[in-house]
């Protein structure tokens, strides 16, 4: 799946000569660390702070803060804009400020093939409670399928794209009859790793688009039942075994690779989060199904194996969305409020920037931590980002 997002933006990747009489901080590169900042107390968002209010820390390491902004509302304010970083000898003309003053963008990220085919008219129907509860008037928003509903909408402000492209949508993940009927290599079964890899490798490469947009809140929307590398094996591995005129063990034998999909799986959503940390962007998962009760009687799915399947798939959507500083909404019915709380939670809040001191580009793993001045106040942050390789 190519990447469909084509961001613009103001960026250089030149690094500026310090003058020789005065000593500058050692910067790794030039790139900007930004981490969204919501600032509570008693429940309500404290919107009276300034810069010098913040103190931002990487690995314990006070950082100096270089941009600021707070969105309220949805609306920017208060901004304090990184100082430009120009070649060498080059004398640039001041920036022009923007005119837009949005300051939200949505990624409506739909994995069609994580999405049962039976629930496609409830999915759609909770599709556009998304374009009419989250996506407002000035929001910038995408939208993008992984699988045949090849739903494609570019960055956009306008809305009235988005109700088409709902219409597109179509269920195609694979029913726990699929899933058992299906041949198994070494690896388990390769449609389910391969439609998994389709997905994360597409929001992994929206998510380097991402990295390029500064000082806007950037929220994506993932749309998905969850993922299990190795579901239903004890169902799958007697439905081999009367295939081959076998017993179940030799059937599990020769699936014995298997044992490393939760590893394989793990792997796959690591790489994801630590992309949208990168990019300072906050997954929020819905699993559109709502309180998963049993399996369909025509599954023929022992129950303890369903009931594992779908913690296992759930709890991936909780990963995605908890390290990276969203929620997620799974088992529940009540879709619409969480609509709400995403929609709270990317109107207000703070946007600071800095350029890491840390010189050591060896150590790619590093903790944020921001605290505030205000007595009182619940401070909710990304806690930490990993460089690229």
């Amino acid at each position: 799946m190519r990447s469909f997002l084509l961001l613009t933006c103001s960026l250089f990747a030149f690094a500026q000569d310090p003058p020789p009489p005065q000593p500058q901080p050692i910067r790794v590169g030039v790139d900007l660390v930004t981490t969204d900042v919501r600032v509570r107390h008693n429940g309500r968002f404290v919107s009276n702070l300034d810069k010098k209010d913040f103190e931002v820390y990487e690995d314990g390491v006070r950082q100096e803060i270089v941009s600021f902004v707070m969105s309220l509302g949805g609306r920017i304010y208060n901004v304090a804009a990184p100082p430009a970083v120009s070649p060498t000898g080059v004398i640039l003309p001041p920036a022009r400020p923007s005119a837009d003053a949005s300051g939200r963008i949505f990624v409506i990220f739909i994995d069609d093939a994580h999405l049962d085919a039976s629930m496609t008219p409830k999915i759609k129907q909770f599709l556009s409670q998304i374009s009419a509860q989250l996506v407002h008037e000035g929001d910038m928003f995408a939208a993008v399928s992984t699988g045949p509903s090849s739903i494609e909408v570019q960055l956009t402000y306008d809305r009235k794209r988005l109700d088409p492209a709902i219409s597109k949508f179509m269920g195609n993940g694979l029913t726990p009859s699929q899933i058992v009927a299906a041949p198994a290599g070494a690896q388990g079964n390769a449609e389910i790793r391969h439609n998994a890899h389709v997905a994360f490798r597409t929001a992994w490469d929206i998510m380097r688009n991402l990295e390029q947009v500064q000082h806007r809140r950037k929220a994506f929307i993932y749309v998905s039942n969850g993922y299990d590398f190795a579901p239903f094996e004890k169902s799958h591995a007697r439905a081999e075994a009367e295939r081959r005129g076998g017993t179940s063990a030799d059937s599990l034998f020769t699936r014995q690779g298997g044992q490393f999909s939760e590893a394989d799986l793990a792997m796959e959503l690591a790489e994801l989060t630590r992309a949208a940390n990168r990019a300072n962007a906050t997954i929020y998962t819905i699993d559109p199904r709502g309180l998963v009760g049993m399996p369909d009687m025509s599954q023929n799915i022992d129950m303890v194996e369903w009931q594992d399947y779908v913690t296992t798939s759930q709890n991936t959507l909780r990963v995605l969305a908890e390290e990276t500083g969203g929620f997620a909404t799974v088992n529940r019915n009540d879709l619409v409020q969480a609509l709400k709380r995403i929609d709270q939670e990317t109107s207000d809040y703070y946007v600071i920037g800095y350029y890491s001191s840390n010189p050591d580009q060896t150590k790619r793993r590093r903790a944020i931590e921001v605290k505030v001045n205000r007595p009182g106040a619940e401070v909710q942050h990304r806690t930490e980002y990993v460089l690229r390789r």
